[in-house]
């Protein structure tokens, strides 16, 4: 007996851990993080030199892109982590014509 309530204790305190987890939204400093990574890793937008700034989960993009579609690549990968609710996109272009 004294195990099957252990055990549903256990299970009750998973479960309510995973509640708890889902209802936590990452800090600023974490959603800075996660949008520098996702950026310096993506091959079009190549953004280890932007400007990131992220206040109450809104995402603000500055500086200067050689292509138009590095802009918009930038925006579509912030915009896709987890916890970001707006993205301010203030990239420039600053090229001509296409990436090869």
């Amino acid at each position: 007996m004294k195990i099957k309530t252990l055990v549903s204790l256990l299970i009750i305190l998973v479960l309510a851990a995973g509640v708890w987890a889902a209802d936590k939204h990452p800090s600023d400093d974490q959603l800075y993080d996660l949008v520098r990574r996702k950026l310096a890793d993506d091959v079009v937008v190549k953004g280890g030199a932007m400007e990131v700034e992220v206040k109450d989960g809104v995402v603000t993009l500055r500086g200067k892109v050689e292509y138009e579609q590095q802009k918009l690549k930038a925006e579509k990968v912030a915009r896709k982590v987890p916890g970001v609710k707006q993205v301010n996109n203030e990239l420039i272009v600053v090229g001509k014509g296409n990436p090869r």
